[in-house]
């Protein structure tokens, strides 16, 4: 009787236990985060607005429709085009679409096949909403970036480096406008690799309004070395052979053309001096027969703008812009309908704002001022003269929306909540759609009217938010921001996220997560595509923690600039000091900090490893750059400036030369398909690590480029990653 009494209030004990802790964390395995999708996000995909303002499409039913729909009340209108009533057999997915003038015909892009990051070939139709019927546009192989022309009367693309266009109103044959492209000499219409890496340059050609004319830029890569990718996977493994300048390294030849669609006759623009030069941006103005050219020279810090007479090809500077150290270009040079001035933004004052000039170049005027940058260009709605933007005004881990006049008066807030706000704009400008995160919360995307004001939501992540909340299945860590002042006093922004039982009496280890590049940024408030697995490390005992060090964006030129010609020098300083800091900290394990980065962070990952081997237990670097001679022209020299003049920049924080110096716990993970940080990084890396008689682990994903995704490659990466974490730190 009494053993019956203690079974039963041991029972009873049990349960009263598993009744308090119902809504103890559940433990998050890899299945969760890269098999079921426990913590995926709902999305919206494909938006494109419609000429009214009123009306937006988006892509559904896993790519295989375009629905139309009100923005002012959320309604479903029309059903624009469903895959399965189009005639088009072999659908897979729409990768790209685009309406045609009257929005009476759309473009799509189907059957995608990589080139590069960006690029693809695609299989393109021409789809009529009003009869429902499908004309594939050409017959003669994949084509690449398709548009219409203005008058919605042309398609034109690129297929075999030569530029093509195709009158589909009488559907005649497509006319080829240039015959000398060659793969790996001659590219007409595309930029090469290294534009389209390091330029976010995709369309290297741009319609005149009257489409009439198209501009387009000619690149002679025939002198270019080449790089030699192998994949692997048949009896013989095979070669893809691509032309990939390596910093001091010849790049192509750029020259800028304009060709006459109905005579097929091309000229040439009149950009001056071709020797060493960037072309990183062309386009048309406003008026049908001024172009406009943005030049750089190789330093990339002048920066010339062109107008170009589309009829003769001649040309004036109207605006140069210099720098002691870099200028980087983006999108939001716009020319404006009045044909008299156009808007630009650039870093003069120290931080990038927006700027008027009248067409001659002349400035009018600084929009926007301030110690805060302007981190994307909406846009302006010319009727009130009002621009949108995006800024990091509060803070440099922050985004809002604003307004402002064009005048620089009634700068507005448009955002709702406090975090990272992104927008779309309807063509009028009349709503935006935006989508919201914070730090610890998913995807929130409302539809808002141009004041700022939330009309509805559209995607609120309700299941996931409730999955991760205090009392979820999985109730999620915070992340929590602070700030770390570094030995020699610099300022830095962290993040830090603790286990959920953390307790101030025990010893942590930390795993530190980094990038660290110029211009870049890790600590922003906003949802991090890692969250779950830093969750699932929490869960293990870890501390994650990362920071922002110098040379990173959002804080103005002097702090990003900080790096010039000496990448790596300050960003490990920085890393070390806060790896030292956080061992000063009573619940942190000082024996037990690592270090984690891919790409620019797993340079640095590897530089902590060997220059800051004291003060880091274990390392991982995925796709590293380990010898800044390896990668390429136009990132490494804008920020590192040449080789030939800056031998020191180059060797003295490249990893290959401090190999002996590694003490810790190291793994080096790579690609053998890796177009961007090259596979041979890693593979002289391992070879001075040897040579010097240091231990360590490495892996290498067959046929992986640098995201390593192929296959079931990021599951295993993942699951490597954690597995050494837990064995070594």
């Amino acid at each position: 009787m009494k053993q019956d009494v203690k079974i039963l209030l041991f029972i009873a004990i049990m349960l009263n236990g598993l009744f308090l802790n119902t809504n103890a964390q559940k433990k998050i395995t890899m299945e969760d985060i890269y098999r079921k999708g426990t913590f995926s996000q709902r999305t919206i995909s494909g938006l494109e607005s419609l000429k009214d303002g009123e009306h937006y499409t988006r892509v559904e039913n896993f790519g295989k429709n375009i629905v139309k729909y009100s923005y002012e009340t959320g309604e479903k209108t029309e059903n624009l085009f469903v895959s399965t009533e189009s005639g088009i057999e072999n659908f897979d997915a729409i990768v790209e679409y685009q309406f045609s003038e009257d929005e009476s015909k759309i473009l799509l892009g189907i059957n995608y096949e990589s080139i590069y990051r960006h690029s693809f070939k695609a299989e393109y139709y021409i789809y009529d909403i009003k009869s429902k019927t499908s004309k594939k546009l050409s017959e003669n192989g994949k084509q690449q970036l398709a548009s219409f022309s203005p008058n919605g009367t042309m398609v034109s693309f690129v297929r075999d480096n030569n530029i093509f266009v195709k009158n589909i109103i009488n559907d005649e044959n497509e006319i080829q406008l240039t015959t000398d492209g060659k793969f790996n000499e001659i590219i007409n219409g595309a930029p090469d690799w290294v534009y389209e890496e390091e330029f976010s340059f995709s369309k290297a050609y741009e319609w005149s309004n009257d489409s009439k004319k198209i501009i387009f830029l000619k690149s002679d890569e025939s002198k270019v070395k080449m790089y030699s990718l192998q994949t692997f996977g048949k009896l013989y493994p095979e070669n893809y052979d691509y032309k990939y300048p390596k910093a001091g390294e010849e790049n192509s030849k750029v020259s800028v053309h304009i060709v006459d669609i109905n005579t097929k006759n091309i000229i040439e623009a009149n950009i001056g001096d071709k020797n060493d030069i960037y072309i990183p941006r062309i386009m048309f103005t406003q008026a049908a027969n001024l172009a406009a050219v943005i030049k750089l020279n190789r330093l990339q810090n002048k920066y010339e703008l062109f107008l170009i007479d589309a009829n003769s090809g001649n040309s004036n500077v109207i605006l140069t812009i210099n720098d002691e150290k870099y200028i980087e270009i983006n999108d939001d040079l716009k020319f404006l309908k009045d044909n008299k001035n156009f808007i630009l933004s650039n870093e003069t004052s120290g931080y990038r704002h927006l700027y008027l000039y009248d067409i001659n170049g002349k400035l009018i005027r600084q929009i926007t001022r301030g110690d805060w940058e302007v981190t994307n260009f909406y846009g302006i709605d010319e009727k009130t003269e009002t621009l949108f933007f995006q800024a990091a005004k509060s803070t440099a881990i922050n985004r809002e929306i604003f307004s402002v006049n064009i005048n620089g008066e009634n700068l507005t807030n448009l955002s709702v909540k406090i975090g990272t706000n992104n927008a779309e704009f309807s063509s009028n400008f009349k709503f935006f759609i935006n989508r919201y995160t914070d730090a610890n919360t998913p995807l929130f995307i409302t539809l808002n009217d141009n004041k700022g004001k939330i009309i509805r939501e559209i995607e609120t992540n309700q299941n996931l938010n409730k999955k991760i909340s205090t009392e979820g299945e999985f109730p999620f860590a915070k992340k929590e921001f602070f700030k770390i002042t570094t030995e020699d006093g610099t300022e830095l922004n962290a993040w830090m996220i603790k286990p959920l039982d953390f307790k101030k009496s025990k010893k942590y280890p930390v795993l530190m997560y980094v990038y660290g590049g110029p211009g870049n940024q890790t600590v922003l408030n906003a949802w991090d595509r890692d969250m779950s697995w830093w969750q699932m490390l929490t869960q293990k005992g870890y501390i994650i923690v990362s920071v922002d060090n110098r040379g990173t964006g959002s804080r103005g030129k002097d702090f990003k600039q900080t790096t010039y010609k000496q990448l790596g020098k300050y960003e490990v300083q920085d890393q070390i000091s806060v790896a030292k800091f956080l061992g000063t900290q009573k619940y942190i394990d000082k024996d037990r900090i690592g270090i984690f980065g891919w790409s620019y962070g797993g340079y640095m990952s590897s530089l902590c490893m060997t220059i800051g081997a004291d003060y880091f237990k274990a390392g991982i670097a995925v796709a590293p750059v380990t010898n800044w001679r390896f990668y390429d022209s136009i990132y490494t020299e804008r920020y590192n400036g040449l080789p030939q003049d800056n031998k020191s920049g180059y060797d003295d924080n490249s990893p290959v030369n401090h190999a002996k110096e590694m003490k810790g716990k190291f793994l080096l993970v790579h690609g053998t398909a890796d177009d961007n940080v090259h596979f041979q990084n890693s593979i002289e890396f391992v070879d001075k690590l040897i040579a010097n008689d240091v231990q360590f682990q490495t892996m290498y994903y067959p046929n992986n480029d640098h995201g390593i995704y192929f296959g079931n490659s990021r599951f295993h990466l993942y699951t490597m990653m954690t597995n050494f974490i837990e064995k070594n730190l």
